[in-house]
């Protein structure tokens, strides 16, 4: 025990002079503080049972560290500490036990100040151990039952540790200590030849009442300087931080557009943030997203010259005239699609493929004249008549079905018979069906053409009566028709 505290007293008194010497007068951050730690971990038991049993342990503490003008400082901690230590051994009887622990005690804490983020510590003290070992079912251990020895003895601690501080009153701890017992029987045995002990390894918290310094010499004291480091000469308020007049969160002394107008946020220059880079500041553009070099007003919007909705860059038809509705390309609508906008068609609804004057309205042309007797027929082609696989007529075809409706307009009393074919592909339903959307595509152009519905018969054929083999592709061209028959 002599040796153990000579040996403790010099390791403090010659790292407590290495570390005063050469160091500017200044506080150690613990200096004339109160510390509250609490901390939890391991124990590992060196008894007279084999190998180190693996248990748990709780303290809490308070220390007093002495005013200190140097990195280094002196102090007293007193703690209270519980939990358990055990062991097993096959050889023993019994193979297994677990100890109550209860210590109080005080002792000397050394700690150092590196950079005041870590803080590196020796305790050395004495406490008093209650313990009480026990076995299975947790039953006290014969010698612990017979009385064979006291349950509360002196110990001596030691340990060593680091706190990393977390904020000016807030640290953490990691520390690793040994607790030594003067006697053998914290394992309800007396059969080794030396004395028992056990090791912690913990971990917690502490919350220390500071003393007031300050670290970067911006005339705040660091409990209530909220903005440490502050380079020197800058000005600063009452809370440590850099002036920043314009609360923009950008300190004066880097701030590159003072004057900001509150709660606009700003880039690390503080200046208003431009997004789209169109140098109309983000709290004034009501146009964001604008393309890069693209021009904008003083509200962040593309020019729209014509006033349409549509922005200059994306309007392909500018000077549309005031008020005029248009499409998302700023064109005026044309909703009958025959090349003249609404606002300028005096015939709105043109059929599609008409031929239209400038105001919108269907230029009329006499057709090619070419008379049809009567039962003569006019065979139309499908590949030149109608879509790929459809019954839609092509444009191309209107030409010679107007020749047709020259004749029926010339004899409104004459009657006619529209017949579909296919060639013999597919189904026969299949065919059916075609041949007759077909017939009725061209029935319908007459009808919309102004010819009445009922001077018409319709019929689909399908793949029957086919003018030419069925077996070859120019056969199978041939029998795709419409026929139309004048009856009388």
């Amino acid at each position: 025990m002599k040796l153990f505290t000579v040996t403790i007293i010099s390791v403090l008194f010659f790292t407590s002079v290495i570390f005063s010497q050469g160091n500017v007068q200044r506080y150690n951050p613990f200096s004339g503080t109160v510390v509250f730690s609490i901390d939890g971990g391991a124990t590992l038991a060196s008894t007279d049972y084999a190998g180190l049993g693996v248990d748990y342990l709780g303290r809490a503490s308070l220390e007093y560290f002495f005013p200190s003008s140097v990195q280094s400082g002196f102090g007293l901690r007193f703690f209270g500490s519980t939990g358990f230590i055990k062991g097993n051994d096959e050889t023993l009887d019994p193979k297994n036990f677990r100890t109550n622990i209860t210590t109080f005690g005080g002792g000397v804490i050394f700690i150092l100040s590196i950079n005041d983020k870590a803080f590196p510590y020796l305790f050395a003290g004495v406490s008093n151990l209650s313990f009480n070992p026990k076995g299975e079912g947790g039953k006290k251990l014969p010698n612990n039952k017979a009385g064979k020895y006291n349950l509360n003895e002196v110990n001596y601690n030691l340990e060593l540790g680091i706190r990393f501080s977390v904020t000016p009153n807030l640290s953490l701890n990691v520390s690793g200590g040994v607790q030594l017992s003067p006697n053998d029987w914290l394992d309800d045995k007396a059969i080794g030849i030396g004395n028992d002990a056990f090791f912690t390894i913990l971990g917690g918290i502490s919350y220390s009442f500071l003393t007031e310094f300050d670290s970067d010499g911006d005339g705040v004291v660091d409990s209530k300087d909220m903005c440490d480091n502050t380079p020197a000469g800058i000005k600063v308020d009452d809370f440590g931080c850099p002036l920043d007049s314009d609360k923009d969160g950008v300190a004066d002394y880097m701030d590159d557009c003072p004057g900001t107008p509150q709660n606009v946020s700003v880039d690390s220059k503080g200046c208003p943030l431009d997004s789209d880079l169109d140098d109309v500041p983000d709290y004034m553009d009501i146009c964001p997203g604008t393309p890069a070099g693209i021009k904008v007003d003083e509200l962040g919007c593309p020019y729209d010259l014509d006033a349409d909705g549509v922005p200059d860059y994306l309007d392909k038809c500018p000077d549309t005239p005031y008020e005029i509705e248009v499409d998302k390309n700023g064109c005026p609508l044309d909703s009958d699609l025959d090349g003249v906008p609404d606002y300028l068609d005096q015939c709105p609804g043109t059929l599609p493929g008409m031929q239209v004057d400038e105001k919108g309205c269907e230029i009329i042309t006499e057709p090619e004249f070419k008379e049809i007797a009567p039962h003569e027929k006019i065979v139309l082609s499908g590949e030149t008549t109608f879509e790929f696989n459809s019954a839609a007529i092509k444009h191309s075809a209107y030409p010679e079905l107007d020749k047709l409706l020259a004749v029926m307009k010339k004899y409104p009393l004459s009657r006619w018979r529209i017949e579909g074919y296919t060639d013999n592909v597919g189904s026969e339903k299949g065919n059916l069906m075609m041949s007759k959307l077909r017939a009725e595509s061209v029935l319908n152009y007459f009808v919309s053409r102004g010819i009445p519905k009922v001077r018409f018969e319709v019929e689909g054929l399908g793949s029957k009566y086919p003018v030419a083999d069925n077996k070859t592709k120019k056969g199978r061209s041939k029998n795709r028709r419409v026929v139309i028959i004048r009856l009388y």
